[in-house]
């Protein structure tokens, strides 16, 4: 029960970090929204992702950290667009490209088929922001937008497969106050 109590408290304090920092200057000018083109890579900050990912509430995300030079990141990036396919509509994915070239990012996401969307994050700001080291990182957001599980390094397909099952179920499971 204080755990429960606890995170809840944590995340009544980040929502109002975040309404604060939308206060200020360094707010974006306009609303951040995924694009459309899978390859359009717009360039994000932490508040703009933020922002985008608050609009997927209602569908469980799956958000992954990689970088075109990433060896690990090419070894689950096939992964990753075979899961994408299979899950349509039920999961949105979401990628974060990080200290990389558009040009190499883009070339990457083509050679692996990707057709979900990528941000791109030239300095690794919104990585940093979120309290993660290296890459890749992939993070399960179920469908209220609560964090359900980060994996660090490269996915495995039963890795993949499973987290993808949990935030699936923990959508059709009613939510207790």
């Amino acid at each position: 029960m204080r755990s429960v109590t606890l995170r809840r408290l944590g995340l009544a304090f980040a929502c109002g970090a975040l309404l604060a920092s939308a206060c200020g200057s360094n707010a974006p000018s306009t609303p951040a929204r995924l694009p459309t083109d899978p390859t359009a890579l717009p360039e994000f900050t932490l508040a703009d992702y933020r922002h985008a990912l608050g609009r997927l509430r209602g569908t469980p995300v799956v958000v992954n950290v990689w970088a075109s030079w990433c060896g690990p990141c090419r070894e689950e990036a096939p992964l990753l667009a075979a899961a994408n396919r299979s899950y349509g509509d039920r999961v949105r994915f979401i990628g974060v490209d990080i200290l990389d070239e558009r040009g190499s990012a883009r070339a990457f996401m083509r050679e692996h088929g990707w057709t979900y969307p990528s941000v791109y994050d030239p300095s690794g700001a919104i990585r940093d922001g979120l309290g993660l080291l290296g890459q890749p990182v992939t993070l399960f957001y179920d469908a209220s937008g609560e964090l359900i599980d980060t994996w660090t390094g490269p996915l495995t397909s039963e890795a993949l497969r499973s987290r993808l099952e949990t935030i699936l179920v923990r959508r059709a499971a009613p939510s207790h106050p």
